[in-house]
């Protein structure tokens, strides 16, 4: 059969799938051994080097979702992302950075990359002009995060592809949030797919893992600086993120469903205030999520009136866990301001428009009257 032409479900659940040769089983075996043979051997096969049988394979099922040559996977998500930036840049090098992202990359690049004489700037927004603004003569790398978290604001993905080409700049995205299912980044001209593979890849609230998607060349040139910063992930930890990316298409295609029903529901409610889901049309960048996007994902944000206090709220909660991740089955609530970015300073966060109450919504597999029940009930105890 042609692999290139297979389905979204079935890149899912078959491509890179290990065949059990000896027994035959229905699910890929798993190779826990930290030691193979030397000699007489193509591959010289190591964890460290990302190259056992299970992340080997896995890695293809990656490559294949995001329309790449190849992927890595890594022990967490920011390990993904700080290997890919140091592969890239060296002392002397200058790097734009979008505003706003997460957390954790934020503060990666503020307080690691000038320990190695690295130059960065965060852009004053999220469109074309304000990164065209941001290149300085030695920048050779654009990160951008589409949609960004926590405000699922919506950058114009081939523009700076374009942009990034025109002054041979090297481009990556974390695109977590709206995973391989909504949206494929390569397409678009981008070069380098970055995943928290802990969120959706994961999907069940159980897996720390991280994955980088491009071109055999790009992947080479992360390996070797991966390679050295030891990053890698346990192939029982591969095993389970096979596992569950099985159901990928079919856990985001629901919660996605979710989203969209969710936010009409908060949009409409005399309690809210404020909706940040780009599949509403009020959404600023509604036009442009529905070029670059299958769908428009299963994560929002929201504020609550300011006569409501958000942390009462979360702890008055029944069924919607108050959580600090994302993107398992289960839905889940958060302040962004007490979790994801709470590394930013207070007057960061509001520059960014990050207020104290702010709600990362989370949008699991959960019957829709449900959480609207539960929302419901939350509200009711607290007013």
């Amino acid at each position: 059969m042609d692999k290139e032409k297979f389905g979204l479900n079935t890149i899912c659940t078959h491509t890179g799938e290990i065949i059990d040769e000896q027994f035959k089983g229905a699910v890929s075996p798993i190779y826990m051994s930290t030691s193979y043979q030397f000699e007489n051997v193509d591959v010289k096969r190591y964890p460290r080097y990302f190259n056992t049988p299970n992340q080997e394979y896995l890695s293809k099922k990656i490559a294949a979702l995001e329309h790449a040559e190849a992927a890595m996977i890594f022990g967490s998500g920011m390990a993904a992302v700080s290997t890919t930036f140091l592969a890239f840049l060296k002392a002397g090098d200058h790097i734009v950075i979008q505003n706003p992202l997460y957390g954790g990359t934020s503060n990666f690049v503020r307080e690691e990359l000038p320990k190695y004489g690295i130059e960065f700037t965060f852009t004053e927004g999220y469109q074309v002009s304000d990164f065209e603004k941001a290149i300085q003569p030695n920048t050779k790398l654009i990160h951008i995060e589409t949609p960004s978290n926590p405000l699922l604001t919506i950058t114009d993905i081939k523009a700076i592809a374009n942009l990034a080409k025109s002054r041979n700049i090297v481009t990556t995205i974390d695109n977590t949030f709206a995973s391989p299912v909504n949206q494929n980044p390569i397409d678009l001209g981008i070069d380098i797919v970055i995943h928290s593979a802990t969120k959706y890849l994961g999907g069940h609230s159980d897996i720390l893992a991280g994955a980088v998607a491009a071109s055999e060349a790009h992947i080479k040139t992360i390996w070797h600086v991966g390679k050295n910063l030891g990053g890698s992930l346990s192939d029982f930890m591969v095993w389970m993120l096979e596992r569950s990316m099985k159901t990928l298409g079919l856990r985001i295609k629901a919660q996605s469903k979710n989203a969209k029903k969710l936010a009409k529901y908060l949009n409409k409610h005399p309690d809210v205030k404020h909706v940040y889901y780009p599949g509403l049309k009020g959404h600023p960048e509604h036009k442009l999520a529905k070029s670059q996007m299958k769908s428009f994902g299963a994560m929002m944000s929201f504020e609550l009136n300011e006569n409501i206090n958000a942390s009462k709220f979360l702890e008055s909660l029944q069924l919607i866990k108050p959580s600090m991740s994302l993107a398992g089955v289960e839905s889940t609530m958060l302040l962004p301001a007490l979790t994801s970015h709470a590394l930013l300073s207070q007057e960061e966060r509001n520059k960014l428009g990050i207020s104290d109450g702010l709600i990362r919504f989370s949008l699991g597999i959960e019957s829709k009257k449900d959480l609207i029940k539960d929302i419901e009930h939350a509200l009711i105890k607290v007013k």
